[in-house]
């Protein structure tokens, strides 16, 4: 083989093994993913990478999907933890999906975060120690917010009211509902949408298993479109293992 023959060799290889970009997931799509990196007020530095995975399947079309266990990248863009005390916060945002050779640029903010512990639990049937000897397919649980699972005919429920269901165990597909007071308004352009919820409650909103922590909602134009902050009275942490519901937001149009 000539050089020059090896060089073109070459230069295909990369450009097939290259992703495919300018890839677009539709604003106001709901990501549910597990964070595989631990943050910490006290620790984190601006420009920590953050590493985290799909935990559900998400449509895109009636062809298309992004497969469970694709790669979401994230980056720590500001944290402050006082020396003498005081407000703790850590900004962060994840920015993109990888998922089959395909890549997906996203700005997105941050519905509901949970817990490592309250991930496990709600994965875990509810009742007596005897119940954890059943087959999965007959369980009962509680996702994060509080909706019921009854896995013996797939539903998810607020009491006897059906509100979704679940494809497989550990899935959870249904309609975003509204939860002001805990600061996720009604979204008419998107309430409508079946979206993949993973273990969250259609209503969950806001941090659920840390104490004092809260997600600062800033409101939409204020140019902080795809930043996520957390604050806390306190030192906080947020373990390897923690579940986080995202929703693609609108981009405001480049000037």
């Amino acid at each position: 083989m000539t050089k020059q023959a090896f060089v073109l060799s070459l230069a295909l290889m990369l450009m097939s093994t290259t992703l495919v970009p300018a890839q677009e997931i539709p604003a106001g799509t709901v990501l549910p993913l597990m964070c595989n990196t631990t943050l910490d007020s006290a620790t984190s530095r601006r420009g920590q990478k953050i590493a985290a995975k799909l935990m559900q399947s998400v449509p895109l079309s009636s062809k298309e999907s992004i497969p469970t266990g694709a790669r979401v990248d994230g980056e720590v863009v500001d944290v402050e933890q006082p020396s003498g005390g005081g407000t703790a916060r850590i900004v962060i945002r994840f920015d993109r999906v990888v998922a089959a050779g395909k890549e997906f640029r996203i700005d997105a903010g941050l519905r509901a975060l949970a817990s490592m512990q309250d991930v496990f639990e709600a994965q875990l049937p509810v009742g007596t120690f005897d119940d954890y000897g059943t087959s999965p397919s007959d369980w009962t649980t509680v996702q994060i917010g509080g909706a019921a699972v009854y896995h013996g005919d797939g539903t998810i429920r607020r009491a006897m009211e059906i509100i979704g269901h679940t494809p497989e165990l550990g899935t959870a597909v249904g309609n975003l509902q509204p939860d002001v007071a805990r600061g996720c308004p009604p979204q008419p352009d998107f309430d409508a949408r079946q979206q993949a919820l993973w273990l969250f409650s259609p209503w969950a909103c806001g941090v659920y298993g840390f104490d004092d922590l809260s997600v600062v909602r800033r409101p939409q134009g204020a140019g902080l479109e795809g930043a996520i902050e957390l604050s806390s009275p306190s030192r906080f942490k947020i373990r390897a293992g923690s579940g986080w519901l995202l929703q693609v937001v609108t981009v405001p149009p480049q000037k």
